[in-house]
This record gives structure tokens, C-alpha cells and sequence, in this order.
């Protein structure tokens, strides 16, 4: 059994900091061909995970601290939605069904607990939405 506990959550914030990219995953499931994937995800601010989807997976975010935008867009890369998830607003986390189109953004340094179904597949080129601010 593993505990989810501050000491968890700090050491990984820690290694989230001194990654170029930003973020650090600590990774529950043993295998990236695992059906389930469960991990945490610590994200510094200025880090943003691209708009991207996930054809035939949900995919749920929970905000165990800090503060994220999560927005979802059409095929046309406008966003539909957007929202604030953390624990001072009551909004605890987000179930993004398959097929949609969403990104995330860090507003301050945060762990998310994220689960979707296995295996780990590679985004292809064509899977990726580029967003022009």
C-alpha cells in the first residue's frame, strides 16, 4: 500500500521544480501497458500540458493542492470551456470525457491525481491541436 500523504506530495513538488518541462509524475500503475494508469502529476507554474484528446479514453483530473485551468476546445482549437480547479473555489477536479480536446495550465504549484485507461499510447503529430495566442 502506498499513502498519499504531504511527504509524497512535497518531494515530488520538489522534483516537479528542477525539471526542465516543469512537472513530475510519480506513477501508481507498474507498466505503461497497464489497463488503468493512475499517478500523480506535480506542476510548477509556466508549465502547460498541450491541448491534446485521448479518442476512445476519459481522462479524470483531482486537484490534491494548488490551483489549475483546465479548458476544453472544438476541432477548430476554440476553446468551448474553461475553469478553475482548487480546493479554495470548491472545485475539486474534472472528468473530460473521450474525444475532447482539452489543455491544462499550472496558476500556481499544484498535484493532480489522474487516471485513464491504459495502454500508454504515444500522441501522433495529428493528435496534437495547436493553439495560436
Amino acid at each position: 500500500m502506498k499513502i498519499i500523504d504531504d511527504n509524497l506530495l512535497n518531494g515530488l513538488a520538489e522534483e516537479a521544480k528542477k525539471s526542465p518541462r516543469l512537472r513530475k509524475n510519480y506513477n501508481f500503475h507498474l507498466s505503461l501497458q497497464d489497463k488503468c494508469h493512475r499517478f500523480l502529476n506535480a506542476l510548477e507554474p509556466g508549465t502547460f500540458i498541450p491541448v491534446h484528446h485521448h479518442p476512445d479514453k476519459a481522462e479524470t483530473f483531482v486537484v490534491l493542492k494548488g490551483k489549475v485551468k483546465v479548458s476544453t476546445y472544438n476541432d477548430d482549437g476554440e476553446e468551448l470551456e474553461s475553469y478553475i480547479l482548487s480546493h479554495e473555489d470548491g472545485r475539486y477536479g474534472v472528468d473530460i470525457p473521450e474525444n475532447v480536446w482539452h489543455g491544462l495550465e499550472c496558476l500556481e504549484p499544484s498535484v493532480l491525481l489522474e487516471c485513464k485507461a491504459g495502454p500508454f499510447v504515444e500522441h501522433e503529430v495529428d493528435g496534437i491541436l495547436e493553439i495560436r495566442k
